[in-house]
């Protein structure tokens, strides 16, 4: 892993939420999960994505491990949806 993966993999990592339940969708909205292109450590097919974790994956191929590894996938966290952050109120005077 180079230099810049391993410091997206990191800042990636801090965004880091929970694994969603086999068949529910990965939010990966964050623009740090698309780099250039890479094998997909599923498929090996080319994918701008990236996990949390720095792999790079398409995101139905991470959704389709989830459904088939789901025991795993809850034990080691790899792949993850997004935090879900608070909205702040509007403070409007």
């Amino acid at each position: 892993m180079t230099t810049q993966a391993r410091k997206t993999a990191r800042t990636l990592a801090d965004f880091a939420g929970d694994v969603p339940a086999p068949g529910a969708l990965l939010d990966w909205r964050h623009h740090l999960h698309y780099q250039w292109p890479a094998p997909c450590v599923l498929c090996r097919r080319p994918t701008p994505l990236r996990s949390h974790d720095g792999e790079a994956a398409h995101k139905v191929c991470a959704e389709q491990w989830i459904t088939a590894h789901n025991t795993e996938a809850l034990r080691t966290h790899r792949f993850v949806s997004d935090r879900r952050t608070t909205s702040k109120p509007n403070q409007h005077a």
